[in-house]
């Protein structure tokens, strides 16, 4: 048995065939983890999330804010982007099993066997693990229960830019939510920058990457993460395991095997 990581799929799931072909993945004994966006900008985001749904018991998966987009798009919250690939599955015959099945994911998956972490974006400096497991459940009780469209409806937005304790309904789960699925740039007490995408060199004045605060309470602890291809899958820093190298970008797919942490990569065609 082996248990593969890999990054943001957005819909390409020929590349990601290709890895789980190299390794030669059983879903009957080995288990394959994926850390957000796992629709959205590619060429195949329906047959991909109906790959990944059938693979059943097989995969673990976190949501990625493009996860939550096409719940916000599905429903009628949000209108579809310009650059968004989800009309096959707004159409799809089985797109209410496909929807409900994403709903159920968590925001943070924890496996203290293996000694791993995975999430979609990071976890704000100023949390300890204890305290972002608690966070997660916290919002995913929201999402799987009978405020999920109340959520939706009000999930967009940049405030506010800090967790306080205080922070009540819809303001508290907004920052839950910015904090697990879009973040990259904030200060050492966990203040948002969410304009810059760009890489850590050009960090705004004031900010750091997530993980760069000396400070930061999770440190200690074997972070998986994606969200942030401009990283291209490089941070020079211990316990860290950034997987969106950008595949939808004519990057690769980048996939970790835990166990031995191996690293495999399929290059991908342009789609966007």
């Amino acid at each position: 048995m082996a248990t593969y990581a890999v990054g943001d799929l957005q819909g390409c799931l020929t590349p990601l065939r290709c890895l789980l072909g190299e390794v030669k993945f059983n879903p009957r004994k080995d288990r394959l983890w994926l850390a957000g966006d796992i629709v959205n900008r590619g060429p195949e985001s329906l047959d991909t999330l109906r790959y990944v749904y059938n693979l059943g018991g097989a995969v673990t998966a976190v949501l990625g804010n493009h996860d939550l987009h096409l719940l916000a798009v599905a429903h009628g919250f949000r209108l579809p982007g310009r650059g968004d690939t989800l009309s096959h599955i707004l159409t799809a015959p089985d797109r209410e099993q496909l929807l409900a099945w994403l709903r159920q994911q968590p925001l943070i998956h924890h496996d203290p066997q293996l000694g791993f972490t995975m999430v979609h974006a990071g976890i704000p400096p100023q949390w300890s693990l204890k305290k972002a497991l608690k966070r997660a459940a916290e919002l995913q009780e929201v999402i799987r229960g009978d405020d999920f469209y109340a959520f939706l409806a009000t999930m967009y937005g940049n405030r506010p830019s800090c967790w306080d304790k205080s922070l009540q309904g819809f303001d508290r789960w907004r920052v839950i939510t910015n904090y697990f699925t879009r973040m990259r740039f904030c200060n050492a007490a966990g203040r948002l920058e969410l304009g810059n995408k760009s890489s850590p060199a050009n960090a705004p004045r004031g900010y750091r990457p997530w993980y760069a605060h000396l400070q930061r309470k999770t440190r200690r602890h074997k972070l998986i993460f994606g969200h942030w291809a401009a990283l291209e899958g490089n941070i020079d820093l211990p316990n860290l395991y950034p997987l969106d190298t950008g595949c939808v970008w004519k990057g690769g797919l980048t996939m970790l095997r835990l166990e031995d942490e191996a690293w495999f990569t399929c290059d991908c065609e342009p789609f966007v």
